[in-house]
């Protein structure tokens, strides 16, 4: 194992940086091939190299614990790759310029599970999103990390089909019992009762918005549903 002291081209005026690195080389000096370097910061990499940066496949192992072992190119964690995080969660998928991107299945720490589409480390697009506590499951859309969309909540003897806004059900739509009967409804946004206004006027937080509330319209015999039916 060598020490290496250079200064990279986008940290011209940066001081140099130290680093312990083994393995092949270009005609150039650089890093190319395969090799195993340790940080300054104390993380390791282990993986191919591309003219002086990971890129191809490789491990990188991140001193606080966590690790990443997948598809690099230009020092960037890009196609596909595992992340196991220090928290006990992982995840594995797609990957974009070090950004979770395309299709990817998450863990996190609490067992629940989200599997689907990702855009810029968020959940985005269609995705499953599995509650292990009570083993009900989101099916349906997302957008920047939230819940919305069309969509069903699928409990364990029966399910809601309708829409999402903000990670709240709201408008028209249905609960289907395994039992054999629909409760149509619409899911209302209550409206804020703004109190009488005092003579001495007192700055106070803004209030929480309010839950959409359930108002049954109908009960009919179980249907055959076709995901194409409806929006």
């Amino acid at each position: 194992v060598a020490g290496l002291c250079q200064a990279r081209s986008w940290e011209r005026f940066a001081p140099l940086v130290c680093q312990e690195y083994e393995g092949d080389r270009n005609s150039e000096g650089q890093r190319h091939g395969f090799g195993k370097a340790r940080l300054p910061n104390g993380d390791t990499y282990e993986g191919e190299y591309e003219r002086g940066m990971r890129s191809g496949h490789g491990t990188y192992r991140f001193k606080n614990g966590a690790l990443y072992t997948g598809n690099y190119l230009e020092n960037k964690k890009h196609g596909k790759g595992v992340f196991f995080y220090p928290d006990g969660s992982k995840y594995a998928g797609d990957w974009v310029h070090d950004q979770r991107q395309g299709h990817g299945e998450y863990l996190y720490a609490n067992g629940d599970t989200y599997t689907g589409e990702w855009v810029n480390n968020k959940r985005h697009g269609q995705g499953t999103y599995v509650y292990k506590d009570t083993g009900s499951k989101y099916v349906g859309c997302w957008v920047n990390g939230i819940q919305d969309g069309p969509a069903e909540l699928i409990h364990l003897n029966h399910r809601f089909k309708g829409r999402f806004l903000n990670g709240n059900p709201l408008g028209r739509g249905k609960f289907i019992f395994d039992i054999g009967c629909e409760q149509h409804g619409e899911y209302i946004q209550p409206m804020q009762v703004k109190e009488i206004e005092k003579e001495e006027e007192e700055e106070e937080e803004p209030p929480l918005p309010l839950e959409p509330v359930w108002k049954v319209s109908e009960i009919t015999k179980l249907t055959t549903w076709v995901p194409q039916e409806e929006e």
